[in-house]
Order: C-alpha cells, then sequence, then structure tokens
C-alpha cells in the first residue's frame, strides 16, 4: 500500500473538493480509501511539509501533479482538472497504481 498524505491549511476552501477527489481516486484504483491529513500551519508540523499549498497530495512523498514544493505557503491551484480546487482525477489514479 502507498503512503497518501494530503496537506492543508484549516480554512483552505478546496480542501473537501481535495477529500472527495481522493475518494474517487482510491474507487477508481479498487484500493481502499486511507490517507492521513497534515495541517501544514501547525509550528510542530514536519519540515518536509512546509512550503507546499493548500491542498497538496502526496503519494511516497512525491506529489501527485509532478509539482516541486514551493518557498512559502499559498493555495493551490489545479489546471486541467474536472473538480475545482483538486489535482486531477487521472494523476491521483496514476499515483496510485503505479
Amino acid at each position: 500500500m502507498r503512503r497518501v498524505e494530503l496537506l492543508f491549511f484549516p480554512e483552505c476552501p478546496h480542501l473537501g473538493a481535495a477529500r472527495t477527489q481522493l475518494r474517487r481516486a482510491f474507487e477508481r484504483a479498487g484500493l481502499e480509501p486511507e490517507w492521513t491529513e497534515h495541517d501544514v500551519t501547525l509550528p510542530d508540523g514536519p519540515a518536509a511539509f512546509h512550503g507546499y499549498g493548500s491542498p497538496t497530495i502526496l503519494v511516497d512523498g512525491a506529489d501527485v501533479t509532478g509539482a516541486p514544493r514551493g518557498d512559502g505557503a499559498s493555495c493551490r491551484l489545479y489546471v486541467g482538472t474536472e473538480l475545482p480546487g483538486a489535482p486531477p482525477l487521472e494523476d491521483l489514479v496514476r499515483a496510485l497504481t503505479h
């Protein structure tokens, strides 16, 4: 099973969309939905998660869209997605199954 992590800011308006897209991706991949969520605004959170926008989904430590970590906190927008505010479904499925 791959390690799936959802990185977010508590007030992120796209957090719900990211969760929905994750559920869809797990279903399409034929996998039981399981992921860990991390509030990247917490000062004692893992340093490896700092610099990612919200929401970001990592699979085995890599951003599902291939985007690099940034140098500051920001809202995240995704191009070519069918669900605004969430990564494209095919990117998620690919990350979960390869």
